[in-house]
């Protein structure tokens, strides 16, 4: 992982270090449950699990079809035993999966949250200068028609008027 000294100049190096700041603050509100089941769903997405239930299942198929001398199978064929044991793996690990899709699907919403306030931020700076700019052409007598600036950039952005026109144009 890259370091915050490994950024180009001090702007891009305070914007890494805030970033990081907000995800690590994220990170460390979240709900013991949230955490355990981040940490769950993280293992069960690794090649070990799948080589120590690999394991478990060819072990727990040798033990009851008595290929194991000396152990006596204690779930014989069809392995109903078996059966419960998995399902209810399943069943629990699917909970813990929909809890760690609902954490990053909060995470993602906030993140969706701020940047659309960073972008609003920025269409604003961006208006306020182009207004300035204009001020400063007509204080010159710089002609509209040279200065290539659309009237409409000047006026603020009706966001509310946008988001409708998403909502009517784009399917759902």
């Amino acid at each position: 992982m890259a370091k915050v000294e490994d950024c180009p100049p001090d702007t891009a190096r305070s914007n890494v270090a805030r970033v990081a700041k907000l995800e690590a603050d994220a990170l460390d509100a979240r709900s013991l449950g949230a955490r355990c089941a981040t940490g769950l769903v993280r293992f069960a997405g690794t090649t070990t699990f799948a080589a120590i239930h690999l394991v478990w299942f060819v072990v727990w198929l040798a033990v009851n079809t008595g290929l194991v001398p000396g152990v006596r199978p204690f779930d014989p064929y069809p392995f109903s035993f078996l059966t419960l044991v998995v399902s209810l793996e399943a069943i629990f690990l699917s909970i813990w999966i929909l809890i760690g899709q609902n954490e990053m699907e909060r995470l993602a919403d906030r993140r969706a949250h701020l940047d659309l306030q960073i972008n609003m931020l920025a269409e604003q700076e961006s208006t306020a200068a182009i207004r300035m700019l204009q001020r400063i052409s007509d204080r010159l007598g710089i002609p509209p028609d040279d200065t290539a600036v659309d009237t409409a950039l000047t006026e603020e952005t009706d966001v509310e008027r946008i988001a409708t026109a998403i909502d009517q144009t784009v399917p759902s």
